[in-house]
């Protein structure tokens, strides 16, 4: 059942996605709002779907299944919440097929699943998949941010008007929105990555910082410190701040893929 209310939500957020190529060329207040109702609908059949998994006990397994799933509904809460304060529904460009892909690979098949046999702590072990999963959807948020300033700021520098230029909003205000996801999602991402250390010296007494998925892992997270202390302290904003986070979302993609080569981390049928 988990799996049918999944692809309900896949349904509704396939509206996002064609929103999101749409809007790249003309804009439509109705169609914003028709995806932005449709998101919000997929969102409560995907909320069920984890439920349903969670109580299960599926969960505990960390399933690249339950994995994609959890990181694909925590992003779209995430644009919830920039939506609300903002009111904006921009970085829809970016996150609906963000949210869509990882929905779809979710939704065709059940898919590997993390060894986790010797875990003896799972209650540290699901903390640390909803704490580094919300690090991770934060950095979508940011990166989809870094992309519209890009976008925006050179078609504005080009003087060229056109409907995607005013759809999206002040250069100001994408900096705030990819700024403020940055500083919301690295304490997740600090504890996700310590709460992994307590399950990984339960499991095995020892840390492998050789190992590819935990070594990717410490880069991308101090490029992501990186980022929060330009910003803070250097005062690093615009185009700079958008190619650092690009680095991120990059060093981030690079870390999820190591989940397939690693020996103390790995995914396997």
């Amino acid at each position: 059942m988990s799996l049918l209310w999944l692809r309900f939500a896949l349904g509704c957020y396939f509206i996002g996605l064609v929103y999101a190529f749409v809007a790249l060329s003309r804009t439509s207040d109705l169609f914003a709002r028709i995806a932005l109702h449709a998101a919000s609908l997929g969102m409560v059949f995907h909320f069920v779907s984890l439920v349903e998994v969670f109580l299960s006990g599926q969960f505990v397994w960390a399933s690249v299944h339950n994995g994609e799933s959890l990181l694909a509904f925590i992003s779209m809460t995430f644009f919830m919440v920039i939506y609300a304060i903002y009111k904006t529904t921009s970085p829809g460009v970016v996150v609906f097929p963000v949210v869509f892909f990882l929905t779809f690979v979710a939704a065709v098949d059940q898919q590997p699943v993390l060894l986790t046999a010797l875990v003896q702590r799972r209650g540290w072990l699901i903390a640390h998949i909803i704490l580094i999963f919300t690090g991770y959807a934060a950095l979508v948020l940011s990166f989809g941010a870094s992309l519209l300033y890009l976008l925006q700021e050179r078609r504005l520098k080009a003087k060229k008007p056109s409907s995607l230029t005013s759809f999206l909003p002040p250069l100001e205000t994408i900096d705030q929105i990819g700024y403020r996801s940055l500083l919301l999602g690295f304490p997740f991402m600090t504890l996700g990555l310590l709460t992994g250390s307590v399950v990984a010296l339960t499991t095995y007494g020892r840390v492998n910082f050789l190992d590819p998925k935990i070594l990717l892992s410490v880069l991308m997270w101090a490029v992501y410190m990186i980022m929060v202390f330009t910003r803070w302290n250097s005062g690093w904003r615009g185009r700079r701040a958008a190619i650092l986070a690009s680095f991120a979302f990059v060093a981030a993609l690079a870390a999820w893929a190591a989940n397939y080569f690693s020996t103390m981390h790995r995914f396997a049928s």
